[in-house]
């Protein structure tokens, strides 16, 4: 990912942009009773937060792996945005309870305010969106924090359809009725994120078919068997894979140096793997499984 795409003063306009859009939707929310007007106004408090959390993460994974670091910091990006999609959950679920409270006990809502407070949210929640949108296209922390600003954005979308039935019909359970549905599917969202960080931080293996990998590998002549292989991410850009290979027992050192570049090429043209590390042996671990 380009990381000029997302500078510090991107980040500072969209945090500045929530804490103005926070601070009017909560004495919107509670002036008109409005639930998702306040159900909005969390999201958006938690979301300056998630954003400076975000911010600070992006800052850190830029820096250079050192002795300490040996696979630099790019997992910086990773914890955040697992920490941002879980709070995003808790918040989402805490919403979920509090619109069925407010279905069995309906309150009276001033229809007019939610809906001028919603376009004022919506409007703001939309451009912090669009600053973000060309990052989270290929990291998982700004992809994160882009859901919040996506989740506000749709927030606010029901909160203002919610205002019309309420100004038009006096149906004052449209306002719950709407957050529960933007809220299930924000849960789907977010847990999407929450799995695939946790994969990252367990080192588990990306999608990629092993087998394919082992085969593709042993289309090189001098290699005839792979082994003891392990593949995961640093981050979701980046995949290691490190394997045991059986080599002709007339390969030299010189032959194995143009065999290490033959295989990087290869795994990453066919399957993107970014680092390979590869031990060479001759009847060394012959018999063992692919995987150990």
């Amino acid at each position: 990912m380009d990381h000029g795409k997302v500078t510090g003063r991107r980040f500072f306009y969209v945090t500045a942009l929530n804490i103005i859009i926070t601070i009017t939707e909560f004495i919107g929310g509670i002036f008109s009773g409005s639930l998702g007007l306040i159900s909005d106004a969390f999201h958006n408090l938690e979301d300056s937060l998630s954003i400076i959390i975000s911010f600070v993460a992006n800052v850190i994974g830029r820096k250079k792996n050192d002795v300490q670091k040996t696979f630099g910091y790019k997992r910086a990006e990773i914890l955040a945005a697992f920490v941002n999609s879980i709070i995003l959950v808790v918040i989402t679920v805490m919403m979920v309870f509090e619109s069925f409270k407010r279905l069995s006990q309906p309150q009276e809502i001033n229809g007019q305010l939610m809906m001028i407070v919603s376009i004022i949210g919506l409007l703001a929640n939309f451009v912090s969106m669009l600053v973000l949108f060309s990052g989270s296209k290929h990291n998982l922390n700004i992809k994160a924090t882009f859901l919040h600003m996506l989740s506000d954005t749709l927030s606010s979308v029901g909160v203002f359809v919610a205002s019309i039935f309420v100004i038009l019909f006096n149906w004052n359970w449209v306002d719950p009725v709407i957050t529960i549905v933007i809220a299930i599917w924000l849960l789907k969202e977010a847990y999407s994120v929450v799995s695939e960080t946790v994969n990252i931080l367990m080192e588990a293996s990306p999608k990629i078919d092993l087998d394919a990998v082992q085969q593709a590998i042993l289309t090189v002549p001098e290699i005839v068997k792979v082994h003891h292989v392990h593949l995961w991410m640093i981050d979701e850009n980046h995949i290691m894979l490190d394997a045991h290979i059986n080599v002709e027992k007339n390969c030299n050192m010189k032959d194995l140096d143009k065999l290490y570049d033959v295989v990087d090429k290869m795994l990453q043209e066919q399957f993107n793997i970014t680092h390979v590390t590869l031990q060479a042996e001759c009847n060394r671990g012959i018999d063992n499984l692919l995987i150990d």
